[in-house]
């Protein structure tokens, strides 16, 4: 997975809440054998029946992880942002389990990867690493409970204006395909395209070929909080 470079030692462990204050022998085990991998755009981080041999931990740019059906509809489960790791490799990497779906770079990625044999032998003799791998695991586990709560009983509407200005980030638009929005929101195209022309029928977005423009975000979010 891409290649490796200078880790910086002591400048990416600091961007790691949790890593900061482990003890010195530790941090200078993580900063001796973990290495900087890069990875560009659209590059597939990890993917189904893959076994991860390392656990990373993001220092810059977004990881997108979903999982496809077998009947071929994919959800976006959730993002791995700067300053982050991913769940579903924690939960590969102690369970000694492969992937069941699939990491995309979206962006260009710098990471830090903890071979397996320096994470397991930190997780055992280690508390403090412990501690810092489990309270990350139970932050992200608690969000993809609200994946499936969303998916399973989350009204399409409230769901998609909320994604809108997620996606948006503070922006008066972006440039997103009606398919791209179902697959975050794991429901069909057709469902995504007949909600987006009523908000269009409200005035609070304008449509256009690949692009939605945000013309009444309190509007979106009034509806995406309404819940």
């Amino acid at each position: 997975m891409g290649h490796a470079a200078d880790t910086g030692g002591e400048s990416w462990i600091e961007r790691f809440e949790g890593l900061a204050g482990l003890p010195e022998p530790i941090r200078d085990t993580l900063i001796a054998r973990s290495k900087l991998v890069t990875l560009p755009a659209g590059a597939r981080v990890f993917g189904p029946g893959n076994v991860p041999e390392s656990l990373l931990l993001l220092v810059e740019g977004t990881v997108r992880v979903s999982q496809t059906s077998e009947s071929g509809r994919e959800i976006v489960l959730y993002r791995v942002e700067a300053g982050e790791s991913c769940v579903l490799t924690t939960a590969c990497l102690l369970a000694h389990e492969a992937y069941l779906a699939e990491g995309i770079a979206e962006t260009d990625l710098r990471a830090v990867a903890i071979p397996r044999t320096v994470f397991d032998e930190l997780i055992s003799r280690s508390t403090e690493f412990r501690d810092f791998v489990l309270a990350a695991y139970a932050r992200r586990i608690t969000d993809l409970f609200r994946v499936v709560d969303d998916v399973a009983f989350g009204k399409i509407d409230m769901r998609l204006a909320g994604r809108l200005l997620e996606l948006a980030g503070g922006a008066d638009g972006l440039q997103v395909t009606h398919q791209q929005l179902a697959t975050e929101l794991g429901t069909a195209r057709e469902v995504v395209s007949r909600q987006l022309s009523e908000f269009q029928r409200r005035g609070w977005i304008a449509l256009s070929r690949g692009r939605v423009a945000i013309t009444d975000a309190a509007a979106l979010r009034r509806l995406a909080e309404s819940g």
